[in-house]
């Protein structure tokens, strides 16, 4: 018997989110399954995975959570994919204090435009953003508003910068990175991100994808 629902997954770092549902297809004998939020492959943590039709009929509401992330920034270059995986430039060697990058990361509390990376799945025209950009093809993307509802300097050895960060849906800590490396004027790309939370969700509760051998082991981790 094939099991259906909505559960918790940690992701690990490495695969996409897309290689995460392919594995739960595997697992289950489940066809339609989606996600509430999709992860970069360098980033892992909390997922909300939808089993069945009925559930990924569903999925929406829990994509428009607010969710909270720890993010890693490397100061000093810029990346054109915004964190580690792109190619990377080198913008400025000062070196921001403590008091410096706390008051930047304050700055971004509240509502504001964010331009998402050009190497995203943001769809122009029909296509992926990232799929034009890998083509060589011009892509203009178009600036959206979105909520850093809280955000908290964790640790700071230069050039790294750890902090908290609660967002709204469609936030992207990536552009949130690259935006903070130009007000500091160093120019910055994320090199680390562990999602902690979807709403009221935690990543303590999920499973992590290496321990799901087969459709038992998500019994204890669904949420509907």
């Amino acid at each position: 018997m094939s099991i259906t629902g909505l559960f918790l997954i940690n992701k690990p770092i490495g695969i996409t989110s897309h290689d995460v549902v392919g594995y739960l297809r595997k697992i289950t004998g489940e066809k339609t399954i989606g996600h509430a939020g999709t992860l970069d492959p360098m980033a892992s943590g909390l997922m909300i995975i939808a089993i069945g039709r009925e559930f990924t009929k569903q999925i929406s509401k829990f994509s428009e959570l607010e969710k909270e992330y720890l993010a890693t920034l490397t100061l000093g270059k810029n990346s054109t994919t915004y964190d580690a995986e792109g190619e990377l430039s080198p913008v400025s060697d000062r070196e921001p204090d403590v008091e410096e990058a706390k008051k930047v990361l304050t700055n971004f509390i509240g509502w504001q435009e964010q331009m998402p990376p050009i190497f995203s799945a943001k769809k122009i025209k029909g296509k992926k953003a990232y799929e034009l950009a890998r083509a060589g093809k011009e892509v203009v993307m178009k600036s959206v508003k979105v909520q850093i509802k809280s955000i908290d300097l964790i640790k700071y050895h230069y050039p790294e910068i750890e902090f908290k960060v609660m967002v709204s849906a469609g936030t992207y800590i990536r552009s949130l990175a690259y935006d903070i490396g130009t007000n500091l004027k160093t120019g910055a790309y994320l090199s680390k991100l562990f999602r902690t939370q979807i709403g009221q969700y935690s990543f303590n509760q999920a499973i992590d994808l290496s321990s799901v051998k087969s459709s038992n082991d998500l019994l204890n981790v669904r949420i509907n």
